[in-house]
């Protein structure tokens, strides 16, 4: 059955992926990017999840055009490393507003339409830096850990409308979201964290590279949206990163904490 999909942030990577094999099968696409884009086959829209105002005049123009919206896609997002202690209050804000009020600015414009047709579905993108803590990505884990919780709470609250919420959490994958990451200054500067955090950047960046397509996560979240009763949480990730949001299960904190130091060379 064709569906009318809103998916954020699709210039590239996840959201390109997505937005254009959900096309080819027919469903009616908007994507919604910060500057206007030409794209075959999808509505695009102009839309800066941290400015309200956008979001509202970006969901108005679909439901009067469309009646309705079936699927909202919440993959806009952005990465700053860096050390914890040195980040600035203004990078603090820019990853939560992005990452996390971004999505529920969205959620929040969307959901009237949805518990009105007593139906539709709500993916949010998180990471496998939401189930775990990531040395030098830490609000960006922040972030995504709250994107967690939003989700868990959320899906409780709006089932009684029809309404399911799911979490994709995506593992290293080659996207240009390397490219973009946004590398505090503070913690290149600093004797302390400088190393440290050359050494792990090295390994993130190398796995990221060498990480999967962005068609898979496409495919995976296709799947969702033809699935009548999708599940809660979607892993996608090689079989290692997959090992280990399962390994932080059952071994002690401090244990899984020693394996974050030795594998990002902390």
């Amino acid at each position: 059955m064709q569906k009318v999909i809103l998916i954020t942030g699709v210039s590239s990577g996840f959201g390109k992926a997505t937005a254009e094999l959900l096309s080819s099968k027919g469903h009616i696409v908007y994507g919604t990017s910060r500057k206007p884009l030409e794209t075959n086959g999808i509505n695009t829209l102009v839309m800066d999840v941290t400015q309200p105002e956008t979001i509202k005049q970006a969901v108005s123009k679909i439901l009067e055009k469309e009646g309705r919206i079936d699927v909202l896609i919440n993959n806009a997002g952005m990465g700053i490393g860096g050390s914890i202690e040195l980040a600035t209050d203004e990078e603090i804000r820019l990853q939560m507003q992005t990452n996390f009020m971004g999505m529920a600015n969205v959620c929040r414009e969307v959901l009237p339409a949805m518990r009105k047709q007593r139906s539709g579905k709500i993916i949010n993108i998180s990471s496998i830096g939401g189930v775990m803590g990531l040395p030098y990505q830490g609000y960006y884990s922040a972030s995504k850990f709250a994107i967690e919780g939003y989700s868990e709470a959320l899906a409780a609250e709006v089932r009684q409308f029809g309404i399911r919420v799911s979490l994709v959490e995506p593992g290293d994958f080659a996207t240009n979201f390397t490219a973009s990451r946004r590398n505090s200054e503070a913690t290149m500067q600093n004797d302390d964290y400088r190393e440290s955090y050359a050494r792990s950047l090295a390994i993130i960046e190398k796995e990221e590279n060498g990480g999967l397509q962005p068609s898979v996560l496409a495919k995976k979240i296709s799947k969702i949206v033809d699935t009548k009763k999708p599940k809660m949480r979607y892993v996608v990730a090689n079989f290692e990163q997959k090992l280990s949001v399962l390994l932080k299960r059952f071994v002690s904190g401090n244990f899984f904490v020693w394996i974050l130091r030795d594998y990002y060379k902390v």
